[in-house]
């Protein structure tokens, strides 16, 4: 039995979800293999092949979801793709969402996002 004067655990605030509207809905992706591991907030498009990798890498598509948790995809390009759970919908702070090294989000990245479902806002750091 536990006592009522110890902590045990606790939620760390990481500042990605901006706002709960639109509300935050999450779904099943398949992530491409090779992409080491991913973090959470990690803006994701869809490949021609039907699996989901960083924005700003080789993907073709645009961006569409964002990582719920870290996902280790490993560090061969080969192998099957990896489960992992992303938002489809939600409010989310721009500076949070992670994209590949080099990579900025643009215009045309915040209009894919907003017509997915995915609103984007800069929050102020604190």
């Amino acid at each position: 039995m536990s006592r009522l004067d110890e902590n045990l655990g606790g939620v760390g605030f990481d500042n990605l979800i901006a706002d709960s509207y639109p509300p935050a809905d999450v779904f099943s992706v398949q992530l491409a293999a090779g992409q080491g591991i991913l973090e959470r907030g990690t803006l994701l498009a869809l490949k021609d092949d039907g699996t989901m990798e960083t924005i700003g890498t080789e993907t073709t598509g645009k961006a569409n979801a964002v990582l719920t948790d870290p996902v280790d995809t490993g560090d061969a390009a080969e192998g099957e793709a990896v489960p992992g759970i992303a938002y489809r919908t939600g409010h989310f702070n721009t500076n949070r969402l992670i994209v590949a090294e080099g990579y900025t989000i643009t215009a045309a990245d915040r209009e894919a996002l907003r017509v997915a479902g995915i609103l984007t806002s800069e929050a102020v750091e604190i």
